[in-house]
């Protein structure tokens, strides 16, 4: 190894101001700032003071002058339209301007939100860029969510504009988002002027006039041009996924954001410009706005917008048509997502049947991925499979194997380093540092890197009370895990899956392994639910990979021998089930904590991420076979 990582690791927690001043040489600024980070109010941090930029111009208009305005940023890939679309940064360009164009005409000026409610269209990406051309703060609500929560959203956001479309597909179904957008305006009592609709084929709709205009007719607007911004002016708010009562919308600067995510194409991703990179995510999330739109394009990419992934049932040589056919690069995807494949594709048979030589790399994120699915990958695909960590607060991410830098040894079981700004500590309740191999709380002592989120929506208490109050100095990353002695990171769950069996503070995530590791398991759930003698025990959920068929009083005694085996009897892991399906959060996370509330007995509401609520009552009638709950 040549240290490489060492390096930028030391110079970024010692030194950060000259680490982000070098890293701020590589993008484009209207006026240099005056310095790189203010810390004269923590926690918050100020990156790039001074400092005057345009988001979408670096994003477009910079390549375009500089010679990639024939190249293709985007690509539309929709299986369940039948629709491949090529997008160069020229056209990209003009159609977001003139996008821009239709806001400004509709009053919409810098300051301004607009909610975009959509799904993954290419207008969609157009709407985020044009909001960052003219300096208004673009919200996106993942499509789909149901009137409640998007209203939740508006009530909070209170956007001038709202941007939709008459409906999204799926592989099977039809979501029907206009009137979903219509029930959620009559929740509110904030009332958006105007509403811009894309009518699809599939479902058009009837306009409420004159609050609705039709896309066409909203976009045949006079371009124009970037508006300079301050390098501390709001980008966007991302309202985080399950949220209740007032939402928590997540602040992201522009110039910060530009700065850390040109530096991670590069240095964490190892791509170069004019390579196909492709996150297979949702513009709803986090993944969606850094990898998928702001990103790629940052460093003169060619980025996919794929519409029609159901992350649980997913056609098993979707990925690899799409590998083949664009020429990906670098893949981005969550675990859930080779797990599915692999559950249908055991041996990889789909995986042949197509030319992936262009694939260099696979990351995965969003959830923890166990070993045998990092393994099965990297068997299959015969490239590096870099599990990575990160969160909708920070943006980027926290821990990485940084493999533009170099390529360090992979270790499996969501362990990476810390990825350069981020100096990680794991710290017990009284706020002691533990020693390596013991599992803890997951803090960042501050200041946090450029590109992580500078306060909450109009909530600056919460910010501080959430994040910063329980450990002073310090970021709580709510998530739970260990540092061997090696500095690998390893991230075993959210700090609510770690449970106490009388007395012994046990990981579900730890638990989890070992259940992936036996031969017939796809996936699986471990949580923690109420017991009178010990407090709490852990319960195991099965799902078995495709044409295996295997009783239920057959695998448990396995899968209970296997904990026994390798955690050992202090474990009490004494209750395993197989089901058809986990729960899950639309972008693919298991939603253990429902499970949790459904076996402990109290009340719980439906997730509003959740892709089939049905699942929960599956999981109930499963729950009461084995005697839940017992509180």
């Amino acid at each position: 190894m040549s240290g490489e990582y060492k390096l930028a690791f030391h110079e970024s927690v010692s030194d950060p101001e000259r680490f982000w001043g070098a890293a701020a040489e590589a993008v484009h600024w209207y006026r240099k700032y005056d310095r790189v980070i203010n810390r004269d109010n923590p926690p918050f941090y100020r990156w790039f003071e001074g400092g005057i930029v345009n988001t979408c111009y670096s994003a477009l208009d910079y390549h375009v002058e500089h010679g990639r305005g024939d190249q293709i940023a985007l690509i539309y890939d929709s299986p369940v339209t039948k629709t491949v679309k090529r997008y160069s940064y020229r056209k990209l360009r003009d159609l977001v301007a003139q996008c821009a164009g239709g806001l400004r005409k509709h009053g919409v000026e810098k300051g301004d939100r607009v909610i975009i409610y959509m799904p993954m269209i290419p207008e969609a990406v157009i709407a985020m860029l044009a909001c960052a051309r003219i300096g208004a703060i673009h919200s996106v609500v993942f499509g789909g969510f149901a009137p409640r929560e998007l209203a939740t959203r508006i009530e909070d956001a209170r956007p001038r504009i709202v941007i939709s479309a008459s409906c999204g597909i799926e592989v099977n179904r039809i979501i029907p988002y206009k009137p979903l957008l219509d029930a959620a305006i009559d929740l509110c009592t904030h009332k958006p002027e105007t509403c811009v609709i894309v009518q699809r084929k599939k479902t058009p709709v009837e306009n409420i006039l004159p609050r609705d205009v039709d896309w066409k007719t909203f976009i045949a607007a006079e371009p124009v041009g970037c508006v300079p911004l301050l390098a501390t002016d709001p980008l966007y708010l991302l309202y985080t996924s399950g949220t209740t009562g007032k939402p928590k919308g997540v602040v992201r600067d522009n110039g910060g954001h530009l700065v850390a995510l040109t530096w991670t194409m590069k240095n964490i991703y190892g791509i170069k410009p004019g390579e196909v990179y492709w996150a297979a995510s949702d513009i709803g999330w986090v993944v969606g706005h850094s990898y998928i739109v702001y990103g790629p394009l940052f460093y003169g990419c060619t980025t996919i917008l794929y519409e029609g992934k159901s992350v649980g049932t997913p056609d098993p040589g979707a990925f690899w048509r799409v590998i083949a056919e664009h020429g990906v690069s670098i893949l981005f995807c969550a675990p859930t997502a080779f797990r599915a494949i692999r559950r249908e594709d055991p041996r990889g048979d789909y995986i042949r049947k197509y030319n992936i030589s262009s694939l260099r790399m696979l990351f995965l994120a969003g959830e923890r991925c166990d070993p045998d699915t990092l393994h099965w990958a990297e068997q299959q695909l015969h490239v590096p499979v870099i599990d990575h960590w990160w969160q909708t607060e920070t943006g980027w991410a926290i821990g990485a194997n940084c493999v533009g830098l170099e390529l360090l040894p992979v270790k499996p079981g969501s362990c990476t380093k810390p990825a350069p700004g981020y100096d990680v500590r794991v710290l017990d309740a009284e706020g002691n540092d533990v020693p390596a191999g013991q599992t803890g709380n997951i803090v960042v002592r501050l200041p946090l890197p450029p590109g992580c989120f500078t306060t909450l929506w109009q909530n600056e208490g919460d910010y501080v009370k959430t994040y910063f109050s329980a450990y002073p100095g310090y970021y709580l990353t709510s998530d739970a895990g260990f540092v061997d002695d090696e500095g690998y990171l390893s991230i075993m769950g959210r700090t609510d899956d770690i449970i106490n069996v009388a007395g012994h503070r046990l990981s579900t995530g730890a638990m989890e392994e070992v259940l992936a590791s036996h031969p017939d398991v796809a996936e699986c759930a471990v949580t923690g639910v109420h017991d009178p003698i010990k407090g709490e025990v852990p319960v195991g959920f099965v799902v078995l990979k495709s044409g295996v068929i295997k009783a239920q009083n057959a695998i448990e005694p396995e899968l209970i021998g296997l904990v026994r085996q390798k955690i050992g009897p202090i474990a009490s892991f004494k209750s395993a089930a197989v089901v058809k399906r986990l729960p899950k959060t639309r972008s693919g996370k298991i939603l253990r904590g429902t499970i949790k509330k459904i076996a402990d007995g109290t009340p719980y509401q439906v997730p509003a991420t959740i892709d089939d609520p049905l699942i929960l009552d599956e999981i109930q009638e499963t729950l009461g076979q084995m005697g839940y709950p017992r509180a």
